[in-house]
């Protein structure tokens, strides 16, 4: 069997930066270990596969992301690196996506202005009922300001310098209680109210650079703190990139850029 492939890079304008997204495009889902497979043979943050619209899906695109460990529930980064994909090689001119997926329902991304934006549900975070003995030690930085959890643990520190200087101990968060570990502070530049990093070892991603799914966290908790609705964000992994978002009540909208960077084909 031969597939398509294309490796997009996702919050970004220029390769190299960004976060990398394997997309896979196909006529019908393969069985779910081959897709399981192919990601691990990938071993990027995540692998998409998508389907084109049936005859009875409202012309929803099906989408399925995989970790080079598991499928995902949502993920951002993927999901733009798609629309990206269809908007300007499978279907040339689309300035809007509607993709149909198994656990976050409908999402849409749409082109505004050359930037696309993703049409998320929020996960705002709250106070966890208990915080995992381990999680402060194994992060490795000063002690946080607030812990707080939705699908994922975020850890609030005073200072973006905190945030990036952060090393932490990967087999000291395998057993983490939660799928993975935000870290996020105020910004310290100009246009950027917050920055982040995102830590999913035990899901195959020991640090995720730029991640759109937590960000369904992020921007609920940063748009309270700091009494406005739209900001912009920076996620400070070593690749780095660009988010804006905006709080639309239970939804988020994450815009960002996104670049072809390798086209090929898989056989299996």
């Amino acid at each position: 069997m031969r597939l398509p492939i294309y490796q997009i890079d996702a919050f970004t304008s220029a390769v190299f930066s960004g976060n990398p997204a394997a997309v896979v495009p196909l006529d019908a889902w393969l069985p779910e270990a081959r897709m399981q497979a192919i990601a691990a043979e990938n071993n990027l943050s995540e692998t998409a596969f998508v389907v084109p619209p049936g005859d009875t899906d409202g012309g929803a695109w099906g989408l399925r992301w995989f970790t080079p460990e598991v499928e995902v529930d949502l993920c951002g980064h993927a999901t733009l690196a798609t629309a990206h994909l269809i908007m300007n090689i499978l279907q040339p001119g689309t300035d809007r996506v509607v993709f149909s997926t198994q656990k976050a329902g409908l999402l849409t991304v749409t082109r505004e202005g050359g930037r696309l934006t993703l049409d998320f549900p929020t996960r705002a975070p709250g106070a966890p009922d208990t915080v995992h003995p381990g999680l402060v030690t194994a992060l490795g930085g000063p002690a946080p300001t607030a812990i707080l959890a939705a699908r994922d643990y975020l850890v609030v520190y005073d200072h973006a310098a905190d945030v990036r200087a952060l090393t932490p101990d990967a087999a000291g968060l395998m057993d983490i209680d939660r799928f993975a570990v935000i870290v996020t502070a105020p910004g310290d530049e100009p246009g950027v109210d917050f920055v982040s990093r995102f830590f999913a070892p035990a899901k195959g991603v020991l640090e995720d650079p730029v991640t759109g799914s937590a960000h369904c966290t992020l921007i609920p908790y940063w748009a309270d703190r700091l009494g406005v609705d739209r900001l912009s964000a920076r996620q400070v992994s070593r690749r780095g990139g660009e988010l804006g978002c905006r709080l639309a009540g239970d939804r988020v909208h994450i815009s960002g850029d996104a670049v072809l960077f390798l086209e090929g084909h898989i056989h299996i």
